[in-house]
């Protein structure tokens, strides 16, 4: 698609300024270097040392393997808050998928949507391999998961994804969250999800217009690529954060100590449950993996939320 006709269809839902800006910053950003960390990070992190290192050391068919092996992980999200007709509504997690880098490992994915039972479906970020040129394929990748969801589906954009694809995957059904919310409706009562676009390398968040359209004694959702935002997140009232991002590590130490987590928060909060200040959050590892397709200590997941009143 031309970036006219994605422009034009970008200017239905933010306006023509606010189109051209995210269109144009998104270029600026997509061919800047993208880790912009210290010099021996980037060295760290560079996909030729790392698979030279796991190479020499016969680790690296392993851990090909283990990137494969997604898993379904549970988290029950108990809340005072929550309206009683959403009691043992279910939230199914997608975030990571990194969709070109392990075909086995979505086919796993595929796999383990069909046999999980849930009411919405939430999508959290990085949904292509690279950080910027072509992204058909990615495109293409997710059809083919789109095609094992069901109910309603919102995503929000990661530091991989450029705001190019937002055409492509609302033509899937899937409602993409520009610091947006919505409504989700059960039985005469309501919740709110809002979602927010990356905060940690395009900086096209804006938390206060997702939220303004959320009366704050109602129970509400944050989708964000990055858990980074959790104190703006909770001082404003949302209720639960649900994100991604960090991969857990995706190389960790044995006990699933990772070794950097490319993100700026407590290392608590870098992957599963936490809470802060109130507010419930969930950092999900991921299906995918980046850089290299392998994992160690740190098992991929899509994420199965339980929600359920506490009273």
């Amino acid at each position: 698609m031309a970036n006219e006709d994605i422009l034009t269809i970008l200017e239905q839902r933010l306006g023509l300024l606010k189109a051209r800006w995210r269109l144009g910053n998104g270029k600026d950003h997509e061919y800047q270097p993208f880790d912009r960390g210290k010099d021996l990070l980037k060295i760290a992190r560079s996909p030729v040392l790392i698979r030279a290192v796991l190479r020499v050391t016969g680790l690296y068919r392993q851990g090909i393997n283990n990137a494969a092996k997604v898993t379904l992980r549970h988290n029950h999200i108990l809340s005072s808050h929550l309206p009683k007709a959403f009691n043992g509504f279910n939230i199914v997690q997608l975030s990571d998928l990194h969709v070109e880098m392990n075909e086995v490992a979505m086919e796993r994915v595929v796999d383990l949507l069909g046999e999980a039972h849930f009411d919405l479906c939430v999508l959290t970020g990085d949904y292509r391999a690279g950080t910027n040129g072509r992204y058909d394929t990615t495109l293409a990748g997710i059809a083919r998961v789109r095609e094992s969801l069901k109910g309603p589906i919102y995503g929000v954009l990661g530091d991989h994804d450029t705001i190019c694809m937002v055409p492509g995957l609302e033509a899937m059904g899937i409602r993409m969250l520009l610091n947006e919310s919505v409504v989700v409706e059960r039985s005469g009562q309501r919740i709110h999800l809002g979602g927010i676009g990356d905060a940690h390398f395009y900086g096209m968040d804006n938390m206060e217009k997702a939220a303004a359209a959320i009366p704050h004694d109602e129970f509400s959702i944050l989708i964000s690529h990055t858990p980074e935002v959790y104190r703006q997140a909770a001082h404003i009232g949302f209720n639960v954060l649900l994100s991604g991002h960090t991969h857990g590590g995706q190389i960790c130490l044995p006990g699933g100590i990772p070794i950097t987590l490319n993100s700026a928060l407590p290392r608590s909060m870098g992957s599963g449950a936490w809470k802060y200040h109130g507010m419930i959050g969930y950092t999900s590892v991921g299906a995918g993996s980046s850089i290299i397709p392998v994992r160690f200590n740190c098992p991929p997941e899509i994420t199965l939320h339980h929600l359920h009143l506490l009273s």
